[in-house]
């Protein structure tokens, strides 16, 4: 393999989106202007650890709580901001005002840092992955990934956590429909299923 192949192979997600991505989907699609075509948002990690807290005593819950505040900052480089219960529910011993989850926004160059780790690193590593379904998408093209542990991300590790919570990953795009959000990402490299 030349020197020039290779370089084309290790592109980052800028520049394929740049370079590929937008004219693969201006041929597809027909769009006629560039700035038409979709591009990836924002990317939004979500953890919800209502459950993980309830019952548990203020330590314990504090235990928690910078347990996946950590964890989350560690995984997105970014710091988590805690989301609050909105109204008091008896039944899940939650008062309004308690911290019931964490997420992280991520934008520009961070999100495409975490987008090429999640692609590269993180879902090969998953275990019995078999590729993304399309049921994943939205029907504006957005996509939402579970993970039920935390521990094929490099930054952790495994046999040093006490833990191991689950998480949720949302790649917002600007396509108007669930075809357009498929072929975006699919362009991107994202390993989804046929």
């Amino acid at each position: 393999m030349s020197s020039r192949n290779m370089k084309e192979e290790i592109l980052d997600l800028k520049e394929k989106y740049a370079k590929k991505t937008i004219q693969e989907l201006m041929e597809k699609f027909g769009y006629k202007n560039k700035m038409a075509v979709p591009k990836i948002e924002k990317v939004v990690v979500n953890c919800g650890f209502g459950k993980m807290i309830s019952g548990k005593t203020g330590q314990e819950r504090e235990k928690i709580q910078n347990h996946i505040l950590e964890s989350l900052a560690l995984i997105t480089g970014q710091r988590p901001v805690l989301q609050k219960a909105r109204k008091s529910i008896s039944g899940f011993k939650l008062k309004k005002g308690m911290p019931v989850g964490a997420m992280v926004t991520l934008r520009g160059r961070r999100m495409y840092d975490f987008l090429e780790k999640l692609i590269y690193l993180v879902l090969p590593r998953k275990r019995d992955f078999r590729g993304i379904s399309k049921e994943s998408f939205d029907q504006n093209g957005n996509l939402t990934i579970g993970f039920k542990e935390y521990t094929p991300f490099p930054e952790v590790r495994a046999e040093k956590e006490k833990g191991i919570f689950g998480f949720e990953v949302t790649v917002v795009t600007s396509a108007k429909t669930k075809e357009e959000g498929i072929e975006l990402l699919k362009s991107l490299g994202f390993p989804i299923k046929d």
